[in-house]
């Protein structure tokens, strides 16, 4: 099993979700998040970045470099081995624009899972 983490603009959540869900992916987590990619927080989607902790963050000083967080959402689904490159089409396909900060996907193996009600593990605990 594989966990596949995508970091992706707030407002391609719905898109994201909708297009999981008609792959036949309904499951996944969603966080808040905020950071920045090589480019400082700096592009051409200035309406993302966060005023009031940017405010907070910038440097006064000239020495010291200041940093543009922007708010990003962070999915996360658990897919079998083979499923890994699908999920990562699907998730290319409803948030590729070719302008920077399109996102990115991390692929990530798992020991094992258990869901804690049953105590299933394995696949067994994931469908």
């Amino acid at each position: 099993m594989k966990e596949v983490m995508m970091v992706i603009r707030r407002h391609q959540v719905p898109a994201t979700k909708k297009a999981l869900e008609d792959a036949g992916f309904p499951a996944l987590t969603i966080q808040s998040v905020e950071g920045r990619g090589k480019q400082g927080g700096i592009g051409g989607w200035a309406g993302e970045v966060d005023p009031e902790l940017n405010a907070l963050m910038k440097s006064n000083s000239a020495d010291e470099p200041k940093f543009d967080w922007i708010p990003k959402r962070l999915l996360t689904i658990i897919v079998q081995d083979d499923q890994v490159e699908e999920v990562a089409d699907v998730i290319i396909k409803a948030n590729q624009t070719g302008h920077m900060g399109d996102g990115k996907i991390f692929v990530c193996p798992l020991q094992e899972v258990v869901r804690v009600r049953t105590g299933e593990v394995g696949n067994d605990a994931v469908v």
